[in-house]
């Protein structure tokens, strides 16, 4: 540097720029599928009888029929099972089951472990932008072989989307989600309802890192996780499944000392595919991708939660509909930004 006439440095030569940076390609991913709560002789006595009838929530109780809502229960984020046991089935037609979301909120079924089909809230549009809780009812015909008499177990699993945030104090953050109400045609089956959610909150990632999925409740999102025994898969897939499979890899980061680095993740496929993919960093929950709405694809992994000069383990629940074939397809890092004078 030299000195100026006004007291001040000016550099007397450019300085060096930021050093090139390579992000890893992602490989080495390894699948396994869960919902085993979907199968009709998962074990759920540990799980919460859903018998209440009064409610905290905003949202009536159907009269004469038991509390759905999740958060009466103590579940309040992230995805809900429901296991109902029916008995005087026979001649089962079809069910119908009510259900409460925030927006894109989802629902899946199976009969016996046979799936019965998705129902989802719709896109919003300009006139629903805003709209903060969805309800509706899906209607699932029961396949013939289903309809003997007998026990059968109803499993349900629905991605409640959050809760409203009422900004202008309505309480309308009390509105109910999860499942609100289930009817049938065809029997009026005896039901005992099941319902589990989110398990004890993280001690380090808080209560707002997890929801009830069973990988979730199992750790399949953490680091050290022993995934050896998982299937090696490649990018991108083309799976026909209702439900949730895993993906997991490691890779390993060398920013330089003297550079801050910005990294995000970033998906891509077929937007006509239906599926969703829960995103966690070193078991931090940093967001969901849904393929056909969109319209994030990238997001950014936050240093100090990503290691820039370690290894990372990244792992995908993705939650497909089985309606179309689903991916990831491709998944890559990618470089947002560095600057020299590394943090």
């Amino acid at each position: 540097t030299v000195a100026t006439g006004a007291d001040s440095l000016r550099a007397a030569a450019p300085l060096p720029g930021v050093p090139k940076l390579r992000l890893p390609a992602l490989g080495g991913w390894r699948a396994r599928t869960e919902n085993p709560e979907s199968a009709p002789g998962f074990d759920d006595s540990a799980w919460r009888v859903a018998d209440k009838k009064a409610s905290h929530s905003t949202t009536p109780v159907p009269e004469g029929r038991p509390v759905l809502f999740a958060d009466d229960y103590g579940f309040h984020y992230g995805d809900v099972w429901y296991r109902g046991t029916l008995t005087d089935a026979a001649g089962l037609e079809s069910v119908k089951l009510s259900y409460s979301t925030g927006t894109l909120g989802l629902l899946m079924a199976w009969l016996d472990g046979e799936p019965l089909g998705t129902h989802r809230m719709p896109v919003p549009d300009n006139s629903t932008i805003r709209k903060g809780t969805w309800t509706d009812t899906a209607v699932f015909e029961v396949p013939g072989q289903l309809r003997a008499g007998g026990r059968h177990v109803l499993s349900v699993l629905v991605r409640r989307m959050a809760h409203d945030q009422d900004g202008a104090s309505r309480d309308t953050h009390k509105a109910a989600r999860g499942l609100t109400a289930v009817s049938f045609t065809g029997a009026a089956p005896k039901a005992v309802w099941r319902i589990q959610g989110e398990a004890a909150p993280d001690p380090v990632r808080g209560p707002l890192n997890n929801g009830g999925l069973y990988g979730e409740r199992a750790g399949w999102h953490l680091p050290g996780f022993p995934d050896g025994d998982w299937e090696p898969v490649a990018f991108p897939r083309a799976e026909w499944r209702q439900g949730v499979t895993w993906y997991r890899t490691t890779f390993r980061l060398a920013v330089p000392t003297g550079v801050d680095a910005s990294v995000g993740l970033t998906l891509q496929d077929d937007p006509g595919r239906a599926y969703r993919a829960q995103i966690f960093l070193n078991g931090w929950n940093l967001g969901q991708y849904v393929n056909d709405v969109g319209p994030q694809h990238t997001f950014v992994l936050p240093n100090g939660i990503l290691r820039t000069r370690g290894t990372n383990t990244l792992a995908l629940a993705v939650l497909s509909e089985a309606r179309t074939a689903s991916g990831p397809g491709r998944v890559e890092l990618t470089l947002l930004g560095g600057t020299a004078g590394g943090v």
